[in-house]
This record gives C-alpha cells, sequence and structure tokens, in this order.
C-alpha cells in the first residue's frame, strides 16, 4: 500500500494573508457582484436573513452599487487595471515571502471577490504546507472582519479531505512594532508638508452601537491604538483625537462619527487638519475617496483650509516591518 499511495506533499509552513477585498471592476453589475457577497454575510449584517435579504436584493443592490461603481472609478487605478487594494494586498504577499524566504510558503486572498481564500489553500496546500498561518490584516479586532475571514476558511476546510493543520493571527494592536510604525508613519507624513496640523485626527472604521453592547471588543481596541499613538507621538488627547467613520442608514453606529467630529472643528475654528486610519492595513476604498476625497471637502467647506491624508502602512518597509514580526511571532513552535 505504501509504495502505491499517491505522492502528496507535506511537512511546509504556509501564511495565508486575508483582506477584506473589492470589486473586480468600477461598474455596476461588479460591484453589485461584490456588494451581494459583502451584504450578505451574517457576520456583517446581524439582522434576520428573511428580514434582510428582501431588503438587500431589493432597494439595496438596486440603487447602491451605482454610487458604489462611481466612487471606485474614482480611485481605481485603470493602468493595472486593479483598485488600490488589491495592488497592496499582493504586494504585501509578495514582499512578505521575499522577507520570510524559506521559511514558509505565502498566499493572499480576499473574503469577499477574487482570489479567493479557496484558491490561497488549495495553492498552499498543493506547496505541502500541513500547518498554515491565517493572518487577517485588521489591527483590531472584530466579528465584523477578523472573525468573518476565519469562519470563510474553515468553511472551505470541511470541504478537503486533507485539513492542515492552522492557526490564527489575532489582533495585533499590542504588538511594539505595530504602534512604533503606525507613529513613525505619522511622523513622516507631517515631515512632507510644510504646515502643522491643529488636530490629527484617528479615523476607524465603525461598526453598529448593537455588536458593541453585544459584546465585539473592536471600539475598544480603536480606543487603545489611539492611546498607544498618543503615547509614541507624545500628543495629547486633544491634539489627537479618535473618530468612526463609514456609517450607513439609520442603525446608531459606534461614534463619535468622523464626518461630523470634522465639520465640527472647521466650524470651531480649527483650520488646519491630519487625518489617517490606524484600522486599514492597506488603502481603500474608504480612505482614498471617503477620507481623502469627501472627508477634506467637507473640512473646506466648513473653513478649514489646510488638509492632509496620512497614507496606511500599505506594502512599505514599515508596513512590512509589522507583517513580518506579527508572522514570525504567531509561528512561534512551528519554526
Amino acid at each position: 500500500m505504501t509504495d502505491n499511495h499517491p505522492d502528496i506533499k507535506k511537512g511546509k509552513l504556509g501564511i495565508l494573508l486575508l483582506s477584506l477585498g473589492t470589486p473586480d471592476a468600477p461598474t455596476y453589475m461588479a460591484t453589485r457582484r461584490y456588494l451581494a457577497e459583502f451584504l450578505s454575510d451574517p457576520r456583517v449584517i446581524e439582522t434576520p436573513k428573511l428580514l434582510w435579504l428582501p431588503i438587500l436584493y431589493g432597494p439595496i443592490l438596486t440603487f447602491r452599487p451605482k454610487k458604489s461603481a462611481k466612487a471606485y472609478a474614482k480611485i481605481w487605478d485603470y493602468e493595472r487595471g486593479e483598485s488600490p487594494l488589491r495592488t497592496h494586498s499582493r504586494a504585501q504577499g509578495e514582499k512578505l515571502q521575499a522577507r520570510i524566504g524559506d521559511v514558509a510558503h505565502v498566499q493572499w486572498a480576499f473574503r469577499y471577490g477574487q482570489p479567493t481564500i479557496e484558491s490561497g489553500l488549495e495553492k498552499l496546500r498543493a506547496q505541502g504546507c500541513d500547518r498554515i498561518l491565517l493572518f487577517a490584516l485588521y489591527p483590531q479586532y472584530s466579528a465584523t472582519t477578523t472573525a468573518t475571514a476565519y469562519d470563510k476558511v474553515f468553511e472551505v476546510m470541511g470541504k478537503m479531505r486533507w485539513q492542515p493543520a492552522v492557526r490564527t493571527v489575532p489582533a495585533y494592536l499590542d504588538y511594539p512594532e505595530f504602534s512604533d510604525e503606525l507613529a513613525a508613519s505619522v511622523t513622516d507624513g507631517l515631515a512632507a508638508i510644510d504646515w502643522q496640523p491643529e488636530k490629527i485626527l484617528a479615523s476607524y472604521h465603525s461598526i453598529p452601537k448593537s455588536y458593541w453592547d453585544n459584546g465585539d471588543p473592536y471600539p475598544c481596541h480603536c480606543f487603545k491604538t489611539s492611546r498607544y499613538l498618543r503615547e509614541k507621538l507624545g500628543k495629547s488627547q486633544d491634539e489627537l483625537i479618535t473618530s468612526f467613520q463609514s456609517r450607513v442608514g439609520p442603525t446608531e453606529w459606534v461614534s463619535p462619527y468622523t464626518d461630523k467630529t470634522v465639520e465640527k472643528l472647521a466650524k470651531g475654528g480649527v483650520k488646519k487638519l491630519a487625518v489617517l486610519a490606524p484600522a486599514f492595513s492597506s488603502d481603500c476604498l474608504e480612505t482614498l475617496e471617503e477620507i481623502n476625497m469627501e472627508l477634506r471637502e467637507t473640512f473646506m467647506e466648513n473653513g478649514g483650509t489646510h488638509f492632509h491624508y496620512i497614507p496606511c502602512l500599505n506594502a512599505t518597509d514599515r508596513g512590512m516591518r509589522v507583517i513580518e514580526a506579527v508572522a514570525r511571532g504567531e509561528l512561534q513552535g512551528w519554526l
């Protein structure tokens, strides 16, 4: 029996980097497909399906894709034929592979859209990876991001004949490399302009307040991230403030809301503002369009004169130092 057994590669370590995802094109149909997958996820929308799906497949997927497609079109990289998130995610995977060398095989995948988690796992398994580190690139934990990424992996693994052993990377805001490099990126960003902001705003993607009330630790992780950042930069709570963006619908979301905060700052006499998005490991629609375009416009229209967006860590050397440090830390015992 042993001599006739199929030749299956084994004994290798794998790392699967997981990000949210992106439409394949800035078009109505591509965006509709993406939103349908995203908004039908029960981790994202906890409303019972019998109530939610008629709304989703009725007014939401009729009207929202057009608006979202227009927003994606503003930031789309037409030369590469892809969104910035796909560019950054690919670069993060390739650079981590170069940094980690023969220690592990690296693949990257999206929770929603292409490349799929299933394809990432299949590639790693084909390379002989029977121990895989699942690395959701969210510094702060939320069931709407980290948990659903790992849920999907386990769903895919449920169909595999020979499952790999897996580990999941937890929220990594407590890794000193994260706060060190995040603070350094703020210092670098401010050094690149010829003025100093009166306020620095750390804007995080929000979640419905009911999710927080029911035990999701995400807002606590966000406030903790801002505290770390203040300590590294030597800023007070008045100088570096926290807010939450991207709320939709009439539901109460975790606040203070970013758009209302910026409007209030501008009307209150703040003329110079810098903004960063510490919940995002890569620049995407929510940072490039919502912050750097829409929020900039809100600030200027209400009396602001100087607005500066500080990019995410992306696949820069600083960003890759964080990803590598977390990966090596969570691989301990397997290395």
